[in-house]
């Protein structure tokens, strides 16, 4: 901790600053200019030096970049798994479910779908979205709604609700791959034309 304290003072501005200061003492010491007192010349231009420098910048806030964001989603996302486990639905439902959760598995899978994904602010967020809201939403409300629908014969049931959410939920995540499916054609042709572009 105090070696740390240290060493952050040595590179801080206010040492450099003082260094720069100190230097120029020395110089004028070996001028001629300070005398018999150079210590005291090149300790006060240290001081000096040291307090007119400019304060030191505040660090900036240590946001989780791309990729811990997508280890953070990775972590609810089997968190989310476990639940829907627990959770009994009907077959059309499941099946919905299953088609959902299997695409949003496969662009949070790591690789190369995951990193193109990474890059992509708004697709990060629709899949946190997705992950941490939408589906546990709509899973718990189809929980919640199904017993009061036994008391109250003829009403919809709330599976077609659910069937109706999870495939709007589906064709999000079906529009999010296909966007980075052509992002990263128009890369990768992009980065064909540069070549052919240097070899010319």
């Amino acid at each position: 901790m105090a070696t740390s304290r240290v060493l952050g003072y040595l590179e801080s501005r206010k040492n450099l600053a003082g260094g720069a200061c100190g230097l120029l003492g020395l110089v004028l010491t070996f001028a001629g200019v300070a005398g018999p007192y150079w210590p005291v010349v090149v300790a006060g231009l240290y001081g000096a030096g040291a307090l007119i420098a400019p304060p030191e910048r505040p660090a900036p806030p240590g946001f989780p970049g791309p990729s811990e964001q997508l280890d953070g989603i990775r972590a609810d996302f089997a968190a989310l798994g476990a639940y829907l486990g627990d959770v009994d639905l009907p077959p059309g439902a499941a099946a919905r479910l299953a088609e959902l959760t299997g695409l949003l598995g496969a662009l949070l899978e790591p690789g190369r779908v995951a990193e193109a994904l990474a890059r992509d602010p708004e697709g990060v967020h629709t899949v946190s979205r997705a992950v941490r809201q939408d589906v546990p939403e709509a899973v718990d409300a189809f929980v919640r709604t199904r017993w009061w629908t036994r008391l109250t014969p003829g009403a919809e049931p709330p599976e077609r609700h659910l069937e109706h959410q999870l495939g709007l939920l589906r064709e999000e995540a079906g529009r999010l791959a296909s966007a980075l499916r052509d992002t990263e054609r128009r890369r990768q042709e992009s980065h064909t034309r540069y070549l052919k572009a240097r070899g010319t």
